[in-house]
């Protein structure tokens, strides 16, 4: 049994499961599947309430949802999420408060976005990828599935520091970033590498830990090679 906030604005089409809490917004033509959550309260709120629905939609200050969106079965999203027009969620999607993801982007299923993480435009975040607190994704990147981002660099401790990949890079499948490194512009980050400094711009590292291997000027030549082979 779903439930909609009356302080709720859609514009778009949600299902009968579908739960949206406070002052939430969603766009013409977006679709919310089957048992999505939209404007989930954060913790503190939690913890000082009795979890029924009609207390959580009162604590809630709800979610911006854009148009033409696709918020696929089984996605939960924070309150003061904002999230721009034509964006994709996979199905189990979570994405925690304070987050921002551009338009034209896309989260695969079972992706979290675990804490304020900023996602650019055009934006391909595949299945199973982990961005905690802090990350920042700029725009046309591609996270590959498996990604794992960190922001603790002695865990546990109180000071957090957030890995930015910026624009155009490309994160292979299952690599990890340790907090506080920066990926650079058109920077390539091999499958399986775990990245422990920065990566300059334009450049492709790979391995344990990841090294500087060739240029992306290089890496795009043998993609061109590899594609041609098949053609």
């Amino acid at each position: 049994m779903g439930y909609i906030s009356k302080r709720a604005i859609i514009r778009g089409v949600a299902s009968e499961s579908a739960v949206i809490l406070g002052c939430s917004e969603v766009g013409e033509e977006t679709f919310l599947d089957e048992f999505v959550c939209i404007g989930y309260p954060r913790r503190e709120k939690l913890l000082r309430s009795s979890r029924m629905l009609k207390e959580l939609d009162e604590l809630s200050s709800g979610a911006k949802i854009g148009s033409g969106c696709i918020i696929r079965s089984h996605t939960v999203i924070y309150e003061d999420v904002e999230i721009g027009d034509r964006v994709e969620t996979g199905h189990h999607v979570l994405i925690r408060e304070g987050s921002r993801i551009g338009s034209d982007s896309r989260i695969g299923s079972y992706a979290k976005l675990d804490g304020r993480v900023e996602v650019g435009s055009r934006v391909s975040i595949q299945s199973g990828a982990y961005l905690p607190h802090l990350t920042i994704v700029e725009d046309e990147v591609f996270i590959g599935p498996g990604v794992i981002v960190t922001n603790d660099p002695y865990p546990v401790s109180r000071r957090l520091l957030g890995v930015r990949i910026a624009r155009g890079a490309i994160i292979g499948a299952g690599a990890v970033i340790l907090a506080g490194v920066e990926i650079g512009e058109r920077a390539v980050v091999g499958a399986g590498a775990i990245v422990t400094r920065s990566i300059p711009a334009g450049m492709v590292a790979y391995g344990c830990p990841a090294r500087i291997m060739m240029t992306r000027d290089e890496y795009d030549e043998r993609r061109r090679i590899h594609e041609e082979a098949d053609s």
